[in-house]
């Protein structure tokens, strides 16, 4: 089946190290949206994050954003869908994690990735990077109204122990009613239960009209596994975690430096 959708992570995968779309990767997205295939970002990012890159890339369709737990379009506004963490749950998980591994900080990402909750103490730990925000914008706020009220992404993160001890702590409580993963961020991600990249790129799919088998998808990190499992075509970055690339079907030619992306793409198209 002829590909129509083309379903790319950004940071590690389309983006190169500075964080920038390069001329042969932006002629390689052009031409395949001149060829009638939709090109959809697909991030841990908020669009607030999108913002730096759309015009970049061209992205002016539909992008999923926090992990697939919503759907919006970028030069509409139109939410297509929307799946948040309910406040129970974060903080029956925030009480359990926090008897593990003490002294952890708490952000809550709400309002279609408008709004940003920060506890005390995560603004000191953060950077411009982390959340394309300016931490001394974060301010600071209880743990109890960080946890107070639904979240589409709910991070984690420690002044000094490492990610996947937290991530592998989480896991290891045994609690259900929401879906973890990393992307390579300096923090932990949680999502309402079920949520990973693959869920919202099927329900974007199914809004649009395309087969899975009519996909491809781009992705490096642990939150791209899913994704590119589901996809009819699944492409791993040569630096994906090795379980990444096990799930996809081939692996890319080339780095995201050095225009992986754009070698796929351009093969496809000829």
């Amino acid at each position: 089946m002829a590909i129509r959708l083309i379903a790319t992570d950004l940071d590690g995968t389309l983006l190169d190290a500075a964080s920038s779309v390069s001329p042969r990767t932006r002629a390689a997205l052009d031409a395949a949206r001149a060829a009638g295939i939709r090109v959809v970002p697909v991030t841990a990012r908020q669009p607030i994050g999108l913002q730096q890159v759309a015009a970049g890339a061209g992205f002016a369709d539909w992008a999923l954003c926090g992990n697939g737990a919503y759907g919006v379009h970028l030069a509409t506004g139109e939410h297509l869908f929307a799946q948040e963490i309910p406040a129970a749950v974060q903080q029956q998980l925030a009480e359990a994690l926090g008897e593990v591994i003490p002294d952890l900080v708490f952000a809550s990402v709400r309002d279609v990735g408008e709004r940003f909750v920060a506890q005390h103490g995560y603004a000191d730990l953060a950077q411009l990077s982390d959340h394309k925000r300016d931490p001394a914008t974060m301010g600071g706020v209880p743990l109890a109204e960080v946890l107070s009220a639904p979240s589409l992404k709910l991070v984690i993160r420690h002044p000094s122990v490492p990610i996947p001890e937290i991530f592998a702590a989480l896991q290891a409580l045994g609690l259900t009613g929401f879906e973890a993963t990393l992307s390579g961020a300096p923090f932990v991600e949680v999502m309402a239960e079920g949520v990973t990249k693959a869920t919202g790129l099927a329900q974007l799919c199914t809004h649009l009209g395309i087969d899975r088998t009519e996909v491809l998808a781009f992705g490096d990190a642990l939150n791209d596994l899913e994704m590119l499992h589901w996809a009819g075509r699944g492409v791993a970055m040569p630096g994906a975690e090795p379980v990444v690339r096990d799930a996809a079907d081939e692996v890319a030619p080339a780095s995201n430096d050095d225009d992986g992306v754009a070698l796929v793409i351009e093969r496809l198209l000829a």
